[in-house]
């Protein structure tokens, strides 16, 4: 049997519900009309909370973004942060990286780290990034966006570094002959800076004829080798000397040439280094590798960004260092240091 309570008397609450009505109001006015979660995310870096870095490289599977990944673990150990590490697995893949960057908004991380693959299609998500209250520092590769869309740039002088290259190259021959360039992969600003430093830097020697440049390579060691087939075959022993502008273009080259019994034979420039392009260099079957120091630009990518986490200043633009290494200087402690950088 129900029993209902008469009309004029009142009806008692329990008072664990009057004394939680009382707090709710209380707890809304010290968060700030926040839910928890973005709370804890916008904690101040001198909290309790260690600041969640996140690390975007071009692609995962080359030996300098390994490099690239253990200079961003010293700075991370030494600042007392945690750095996330995920990229696409092939550096074609413009959506791939997009999706990454994206999913650590979604995270709100409290700072990104991206190298872009692609400098047009990676403006927007970065720049949404920065409407989400996320920072983003650039390293590696340039973004065709206002400067005010990130943080600060942390990355080689590339353009410099194709005009070393191009000096290695007019050195090696005399200051005449005929010369391949081939080009990396549509959107790299990086290598693209690289290009136009060569093409400018052979200016100086009127007397080099370059053969070939609009050919692009593509981002494997394997379409490397082939590009470089089809131009042995097309100029065949016109050719006096070949630039590649990176690591998976270099080793693709390397290849080629080994495999036509030319390498030593012709005048061949390379970027950036792996064990097997330390080898051809000191066997003569390379004249120069023009080097980066990835170590150095994942430590100063990760500092910078903490840097703008917490309001201190930074630079526009970080120079991480550019260096040519030849058969002459390979022992030195700094080339060797270079050749050799330590991988996560």
């Amino acid at each position: 049997m129900r029993h209902l309570a008469p009309q004029n008397r009142p009806v008692r609450r329990p008072r664990i519900l009057l004394l939680l009505a009382g707090l709710i109001p209380l707890c809304v006015f010290l968060s700030g009309c926040q839910p928890p979660a973005e709370q804890a995310a916008k904690s101040t870096p001198d909290g309790d909370r260690r600041l969640q870095i996140a690390m975007i490289p071009k692609g995962t599977t080359h030996i300098f973004w390994r490099s690239v990944h253990f200079g961003a673990l010293q700075a991370a150990e030494e600042l007392g942060v945690d750095v996330q590490w995920r990229g696409p697995q092939k550096e074609s893949d413009r959506n791939e990286q997009i999706n990454v960057v994206q999913g650590f908004v979604n995270k709100r991380v409290d700072g990104i780290c991206l190298a872009p693959l692609d400098a047009d299609a990676l403006v927007r998500p970065v720049k949404e990034a920065g409407r989400g209250g996320v920072p983003v520092v650039i390293f590696d590769s340039g973004l065709n966006a206002e400067s005010d869309s990130y943080a600060s740039y942390v990355a080689t002088d590339n353009f410099r570094g194709g005009q070393l290259a191009a000096e290695a190259m007019g050195e090696k021959l005399g200051g005449k002959g005929n010369v391949v360039m081939l080009r990396y992969n549509q959107g790299s600003e990086s290598t693209h800076q690289r290009e136009e430093g060569f093409l400018k830097g052979l200016e100086q020697f009127p007397d080099i004829t370059v053969l070939s440049s609009d050919q692009y390579a593509g981002t494997t060691t394997e379409s490397s080798m082939d590009k470089a087939q089809q131009m042995l075959n097309r100029y065949g022993d016109q050719i006096d000397g070949i630039f590649a502008v990176c690591e998976p273009n270099a080793e693709g080259v390397l290849r080629a040439l080994e495999d036509r019994k030319l390498a030593g034979k012709i005048a061949f420039v390379g970027f950036d280094s792996s064990e097997a392009m330390a080898e051809a260099l000191r066997a003569g079957k390379l004249s120069a590798i023009v080097l980066q120091d990835p170590v150095q630009m994942g430590y100063l990518s990760i500092q910078a960004i903490c840097k703008v986490i917490r309001g201190e200043p930074v630079e526009p633009f970080v120079d991480t260092g550019v260096y040519v290494a030849t058969p002459e200087n390979i022992d030195s402690e700094q080339i060797q240091k270079l050749l050799n950088p330590e991988k996560a």
